[in-house]
């Protein structure tokens, strides 16, 4: 078949198409200065999830019914780096996350924040808690749950007593590089990672003999590989992205056990968001009896009664000096404004600690 055209006459196109790329971005970031404007007299939130959900889903739905060659991630790919730069011309935006620079979570929060927005990498799950609160960051970026280790008790403590709320989430794959200075496997003579790094390659470091070798520990596999790269008899368990950002040579891809391994993360902030489509929303339950025979059950019955499904309940000790007991987190589908979820949450008063609202993640 012959082509189109010839590559000098492919390029030209391709030079035509972007600037006319071009122009219709200036023209929307035109009108994204006036949406700008209008939310900050108005003090309404810029960071809309919810509405960024809506519009991916709309263009996805308009490319399979045209037969476009995007999919739903490469649509994805481009317009959160859009979104990014739209809000940041409506307010700049600074973000706290769980670092150092290179690792999964800062990922996260460059996948939605892009490459224009202002970062603050931070060494704890409570650093990021206290910038957001203080104001220093207007975003905090931390993980809650891994599909292979469970929840982050952590972040779920510091949600509990926070007056701060989940505004959003999202999901990450999660694969793990073997990383090192070293020309061959056999002059390896240490290991770097975080604990959990080492939990999901055991039958890596197993068939490769290195699991009687030193392991050790740090707290984050970013720092790993900074550590692997001062040391030509070391490696680091690590992510591909923080190699390569501290310039130690893969040796090895994808070592985790569990290739479907991913890791559920979530957007803090001071803000409520509106009520969409397809809303989740986060509580902590602290039963008033909660040894009481049927307690939990009859707690449960009432979002049963209302037809509200739940996708997530798990229990967490109480951690009250007073007496021995849990705390349930449990998700939900549903906005906290919704008038079924308002007669659940009206009955039991006190009971239920609000943790956010916010448009549901694709896992």
């Amino acid at each position: 078949m012959k082509p189109l055209c010839n590559l000098q006459e492919c390029r030209e196109q391709i030079d035509k198409l972007d600037e006319e790329l071009l122009e219709l971005l200036n023209k929307r970031m035109a009108v994204v200065k006036t949406v700008g404007e209008i939310k900050q007299n108005t003090k309404s939130a810029i960071y809309r999830p919810e509405r960024e959900k809506e519009i991916i889903a709309r263009l996805s739905q308009k490319n399979s019914q045209s037969g476009g060659l995007l999919n739903k991630e490469a649509i994805e790919a481009v317009y959160f780096e859009i979104f990014a730069v739209s809000r940041n011309l409506e307010l700049p935006e600074r973000i706290a996350y769980l670092g150092p620079e290179g690792s999964f979570t800062h990922q996260a929060a460059e996948s939605r924040f892009g490459a224009m927005s202002s970062y603050l990498s931070l060494n704890s799950i409570q650093s990021v808690f206290t910038a957001v609160e203080a104001k220093r960051a207007k975003f905090g970026v931390v993980p809650i749950e891994n599909s292979r280790d469970g929840i982050v008790g952590e972040t779920l403590d510091l949600l509990a007593k926070s007056h701060i709320k989940i505004v959003a989430e999202l999901y990450m794959p999660i694969h793990m590089a073997f990383a090192t200075k070293a020309e061959n496997i056999a002059d390896i003579k240490k290991i770097y990672s975080k604990d959990k790094g080492f939990g999901q390659c055991r039958e890596f470091l197993l068939d490769n003999n290195l699991n009687e070798i030193e392991h050790i520990l740090v707290d984050s596999t970013a720092k790993a590989a900074i550590l692997a790269s001062q040391d030509k008899e070391a490696a680091a368990i690590c992510s591909h992205i923080a190699a390569k950002l501290y310039n130690v040579p893969t040796m090895f891809e994808n070592i985790e056990d569990t290739l479907d391994n991913t890791t559920r993360f979530v957007i803090l902030s001071d803000f409520k968001n509106a009520i969409s489509k397809d809303d989740k929303t986060s509580v902590l339950v602290k039963l008033k009896d909660p040894l009481k025979a049927g307690a939990l059950v009859n707690f449960l019955q009432d979002f049963n009664d209302e037809k509200i499904n739940l996708s997530k309940i798990e229990s967490r000790p109480s951690k009250e000096k007073e007496k021995m007991g849990y705390w349930f987190f449990i998700d939900f589908f549903g906005h906290i404004d919704d008038k079924a979820v308002q007669k659940v949450i009206q009955k039991h008063g006190k009971e239920v600690v609000w943790l956010g609202s916010y448009a549901k993640g694709d896992a």
